[in-house]
């Protein structure tokens, strides 16, 4: 059988960016320019956008990679992520998850990445992690991907912490039994 997806965010979920500066115990700040914040200043000259302020926690790559799932980018930071967040924290370049309108939010209620998670899982197993995701993204999934799917929500001040890898490790582990 083949490992189910993780499909990650980087903004709330590996950047917790509502903690106060410099973030959670463990994480190091980092000053960056990727080209989705430069784009998101279209007043400004690109030398004149100020840098993101990233938090980032250096092991969370190796505890990513330890888990038991196919891993990929399912952040607005797009090709950025490889660029600038996978060196630091010890990912190899991961496929990326491309938004078909990431400036409009449907009419259901759903989070604009919704539509285009399930489109790129295909029908394969795979846990979402998001600090955005509300039920109508639930429903969604429920109605449109045959699989099984885990959308799990990460607090936005808090990241991810040791309860959600092991989390994730869990639900993949009872994946892989009902699959065996």
């Amino acid at each position: 059988m083949t490992n189910p997806l993780l499909l990650l965010d980087i903004d709330g979920v590996l950047n917790p960016f509502e903690a106060p500066l410099p973030g959670p115990a463990g994480y190091r700040l980092h000053h960056m320019r990727p080209q989705s914040w430069i784009a998101q200043h279209p007043h400004l000259l690109a030398d004149d956008v100020p840098d993101l302020k990233v938090r980032l926690h250096p092991e969370h790559g190796a505890e990513l990679l330890d888990l038991p799932f196919e891993l990929a980018w399912a952040t607005t930071w797009e090709d950025d992520a490889n660029r600038h967040i996978s060196p630091v924290i010890g990912l190899p370049t991961l496929p990326v998850i491309n938004w078909t309108s990431p400036e409009q939010f449907p009419s259901d209620g759903t989070y604009f990445k919704t539509a285009d998670v399930v489109r790129y899982a295909a029908g394969r197993p795979f846990a979402w992690v998001d600090d955005q995701i509300l039920q109508a993204d639930r429903d969604y999934v429920r109605r449109h991907h045959p699989g099984p799917a885990l959308l799990y929500g990460v607090d936005p001040e808090v990241g991810l912490t040791l309860d959600d890898f092991e989390a994730l490790a869990h639900w993949a582990g009872e994946l892989a039994m009902t699959n065996s």
